[in-house]
């Protein structure tokens, strides 16, 4: 059986994500990568929306003055 490495531990990111989106948090990349390991976030985000998901994305501005990009879901 053929079966694509990437393409299941992308799905299996996505459903940890999205319950964890559910639970009312929201995610960054930064925290992403730490909770999911999960180096894109953006594309995971992308897979929930085709899925049917609603997520918000807002522009924070870090301590720094530099913009990161943060993901929830509406309450």
């Amino acid at each position: 059986m053929n079966v694509n490495l990437n393409r299941e531990i992308a799905k299996s990111q996505c459903d940890r994500i999205a319950n964890y989106l559910k639970a009312g948090y929201s995610l960054t990349s930064l925290e992403a990568l730490k909770l999911f390991g999960c180096m894109r976030l953006a594309s995971r985000i992308c897979d929930l929306r085709d899925r049917g998901y609603t997520i918000n994305t807002c522009r924070v501005k870090t301590d720094t003055g530099k913009y990161i990009t943060e993901y929830s879901m509406p309450s």
